[in-house]
């Protein structure tokens, strides 16, 4: 399934097997992070939960909305931190993996994660800084 919104993903979207957002809409002086690969738009520095995140390939960080993203199917995941429902997510225009979408977490003190996404900062590079 398609999305032809240009508004971000954020937490309150749906589980549907894939989402597209195409557009960032980041106002003068943003912070962005791009995709490191083909330079895409992906996040604003103001999205950014924390940065103490530990990503496939090292650290990352968890981000309350995302753009130019796909996001991949659900799966059930070990993680470091226990079984999560976790999608992963692509850049929507060169399709490098650049992390994942928390969509469930299965132990209580783990649920502030549902709906938040992991940019891994090896995939990312600060842009408009």
């Amino acid at each position: 399934m398609s999305s032809s919104s240009s508004s971000s993903i954020s937490g309150s979207s749906s589980s549907s097997d894939e989402t597209v957002v195409p557009l960032l809409s980041g106002g003068a002086g943003a912070r962005l992070y791009s995709c490191a690969n083909c330079r895409s738009n992906v996040a604003d520095h103001s999205d950014v939960i924390s940065t103490a995140f530990q990503g496939r390939n090292g650290r990352a960080y968890l981000l309350g909305g995302v753009d130019n993203v796909v996001v991949g199917p659900r799966e059930d995941r070990h993680l470091m931190t226990g079984l999560h429902a976790v999608a992963d997510i692509s850049c929507a225009h060169c399709h490098e993996l650049l992390g994942w979408k928390y969509e469930r977490a299965y132990e209580h003190s783990q649920k502030y994660k549902e709906g938040k996404f992991v940019l891994e900062r090896s995939k990312i590079m600060k842009d408009c800084w």
